[in-house]
């Protein structure tokens, strides 16, 4: 097809066009040239704590003008920070109020040769800051502004006291060149109180500048100031996140630009390389709860499009899916408690979330390792149970599939009919799946009701409900046992009564309760000097207990004083610690980790420098300890006494084990590797039995016969199958019987009270 000429008109929007696109790319150029970082030869401080403020308790609305360089504050009191209540960490005591505000002038010499600055905010409960009128900071806060009356969005406690680093916000080089003068400039800070009845409030700020050359003008930094720590190469991954200016907090997500860098096994990372392993969006948000106020934060974020709509995804080896955990030990510094945790529970058999260890940089700001996680959700790939939608309201479809948990925050959910061990408070079970928007009125009947009969019968002197169940027919048995090795040989802190998931699909795939997936074992193999958490000796369910509303529920007491679950403990124990839980399989994990990770732990411990310091609630040994190779040796030295502790106290015998390791149904034969003696192959129980009396045979039972103690028979019947119940209410009178089963090999007796 011969070229058609081109009309006058659209030559001139042509032309327009390039004029208008090569001035963008200069004034584009021009900025970039303005803003360049020079590399930053030292840090100094140009407000420290102690210096002098202006400060406003304020009773009404101040002016809108009070945040900038001109507004005038001859009428504001005039104090050192810090200012709070008088409980120590204050140079300056005010009256309980809900907020207050600040300014500070400082002069600079020479903006050219300022690179950087960081803001350094102790504060209790929330804040936003301003340089010259401009936010540049906040948190714990909404509005903008937010009022003088307004309470900060939940509580924050201040970290200096602590021993801990304020929490730190990077100011850019093209953000100074905005809004800094040289000459006169004003830091402006509203601090803002949870609750006007608070026994406290905290304002320390620090400001510190990062110079390009040897000149020096201002103050020292603070001796817990940190060198920014820069990421050229890396042999994890590396995850790049840019905000486009805007502040992470906890919910609503930001849309934020996603890169990962990965070159594959062996091969080195660059920060320079394309983000060739994912490249696009996502929504950020903080996560945790009482983790927020570390210095070193936890993300949550969700694969978005460019128009901030969910979508799924796929990078380093995880299955596609949307929601992800980004989880920065902080407390924990052999940075491999959860890594360590899920890594046992998948090899127990269990679905727990897949990590990767990768390296992070935030709106170019070097965070640290990072331990990418799955967010817990039902899925094929994750909790793989039925999806149960709103119109699942009867028959099969309503049986599940259900999430619940025991944990913070409030939720709707309902509370135990029974109190938790050693208190009268109750336990607090939340809707996760559905969640509380999703899940209709039938849905949360029949969770409770199915959650309150399990518990009628682990509650009960026989272990049955009203209707003669065993409690073992509504759980999954080995999902209980393993939980219980999981979180006491971690002595995970927060077990049983925090951060504890529960699963039930529908019934036509098992329909039970299963005590899984595992979640939040930062403060877990020593890692913590409460309840225990340190001592590898005792059981930490009995540990942690006693009043409050965060307790653990009473089924695990129970349990234990149960021969069939003490005796499934002790088997299933015992079959861990040749394999999976053996001292030398776990070192190996550790050794290799340490291995991995020996070049990028020096980097995070560059960044937040916190060895040899207490971090809340480091044991003795994680306090003092001086490096990430001294941690993982103490760490292993403490499994191993906690394993021998455990060799010697789980409770049980070590029989039937072929019966626990493959739970038997009505209908289905069992699966015997390797030779057993005949005896070892039925399970009787309860013993002592009440109402009601389970048989399970690995062979198929074909005669049952119950005689006392002087032969006489009081039941006799014949029987096809692998398990049995029989009904015993009234037969039986109390006392001593010989209950004789008969299966394909031969006959086998067993005692049992009444």
């Amino acid at each position: 097809m011969p070229v058609q000429p081109k009309n006058s008109a659209y030559l001139y929007n042509v032309h327009s066009f390039l004029i208008m696109k090569r001035l963008l790319f200069i004034i584009a150029l021009l900025f970039s040239i303005q803003s360049f970082s020079q590399p930053i030869n030292h840090w100094e401080t140009v407000i420290d704590q102690g210096d002098f403020w202006k400060y406003l308790v304020p009773g009404f609305e101040p002016s809108p003008m009070w945040n900038t360089l001109g507004f005038n504050d001859s009428f504001w009191n005039v104090g050192n920070s810090g200012f709070g209540y008088g409980d120590g960490d204050d140079s300056t005591i005010i009256a309980n109020t809900i907020s207050l505000y600040l300014r500070k002038q400082f002069n600079i010499i020479d903006t050219s040769v300022i690179q950087e600055a960081k803001l350094h905010m102790d504060y209790d409960d929330g804040f936003v800051a301003y340089l010259n009128g401009v936010e540049i900071a906040r948190y714990n806060m909404t509005g903008t502004p937010p009022p003088f009356d307004q309470v900060s969005d939940s509580e924050h406690e201040a970290l200096l006291y602590q021993g801990l680093i304020p929490e730190e916000y990077v100011i850019s080089k093209a953000t100074l060149s905005a809004l800094l003068n040289q000459g006169n400039n004003v830091l402006a800070i509203q601090v803002h109180n949870w609750d006007i009845s608070s026994s406290d409030m905290t304002a320390i700020p620090f400001l510190s500048l990062g110079i390009s050359d040897t000149s020096y003008n201002y103050g020292p930094t603070p001796t817990w100031f940190e060198i920014s720590v820069s990421l050229d190469s890396s042999n994890l991954p590396i995850v790049v996140i840019n905000t486009n200016g805007q502040e992470i907090i906890d919910e609503p997500k930001v849309l934020s630009t996603l890169g990962i860098i990965y070159n594959g096994v062996g091969v080195r990372n660059y920060f320079t390389d394309p983000h060739n392993e994912y490249s696009g969006f996502c929504g950020i948000e903080l996560r945790g709860e009482s983790s927020q106020g570390f210095a070193k934060k936890s993300y949550g974020f969700e694969l978005w499009n460019g128009i901030g709509q969910e979508i799924d995804g796929s990078f380093l080896n995880f299955p596609i899916e949307e929601d992800f955990i980004l989880y920065g030990p902080y407390s924990d510094k052999s940075l491999l408690n959860n890594a360590l945790a899920m890594k046992l529970a998948r090899n127990m058999g269990h679905y727990s979330s897949r990590t990767r260890f990768v390296e992070l940089v935030i709106n170019d700001d070097y965070k640290g390792v990072y331990l990418v996680m799955e967010k817990i959700k039902r899925d094929v790939n994750r909790v793989d149970i039925a999806n149960l939608k709103p119109t699942d309201i009867t028959g099969d479809q309503l049986t599940g599939g259900y999430i619940f948990r025991i944990d913070k925050g409030v939720y709707d959910g309902w509370y135990s009919q029974y109190p938790v061990y050693g208190s009268a408070d109750t336990t607090y079970f939340q809707f996760y799946y559905p969640d509380q928007f999703d899940i209709v009125a039938q849905q949360k009947t029949y969770i409770q009701t199915y959650v309150d009969s399990f518990e009628d019968a682990v509650a009960s002197p026989n272990f049955l409900d009203s209707y003669g169940n065993h409690y073992s027919e509504f759980i999954d048995l080995r999902s209980f046992v393993d939980n219980f090795i999981l979180n006491e040989l971690s002595k995970n802190v927060d077990a049983y009564r925090l951060s504890t998931f529960f699963s039930k699909d529908r019934d036509s795939r098992g329909g039970k309760i299963t005590a899984s997936p595992i979640w939040d074992f930062n403060l877990a193999f020593a890692n913590g000097d409460y309840c225990g958490g340190d001592d590898t000796t005792g059981w930490e369910y009995y540990q942690c207990a006693g009043p409050g509303p965060f307790q653990s529920p009473f089924w695990w007491d129970a349990m234990l004083g149960d021969t069939m679950f003490i005796n499934a403990l002790r088997c299933r124990w015992d079959s861990l610690r040749q394999t999976i839980l053996h001292t030398d399989t776990i070192n190996a994990y550790l050794d290799s980790m340490e291995t991995y990770l020996m070049e990028s732990q020096s980097r995070n411990f560059q960044r937040w420098p916190v060895m040899g310091i207490y971090l809340w609630p480091n044991s003795w040994f994680y306090a003092a300890s001086t490096s990430h190779s001294e941690v993982l040796g103490y760490m292993k030295t403490w499994i191993e006494g906690r394993a021998a502790w455990l060799d010697n106290n789980i409770p049980g015998v070590a029989q039937y084990c072929d019966l626990y390791e493959t739970p038997i149904d009505t209908t289905t034969p069992v699966t015997v590797s390797g030779s057993r003696a005949d005896e070892n192959m039925i399970l009787v129980y309860p013993n002592p039995a009440s109402d009601r009396l389970y048989i399970q045979s690995v062979e198929p039972i074909m005669l049952i016969t119950i005689n006392n103690m002087l032969g006489e028979n009081m039941y006799r019947e014949y029987h096809q199958g692998h398990y049995v119940r029989i009904e015993t209410s009234g037969l039986i009178p109390g006392g001593l019987y010989l209950v004789s089963i008969k299966t394909t090999s031969g006959i086998r007796v067993k005692m049992i009270a009444f």
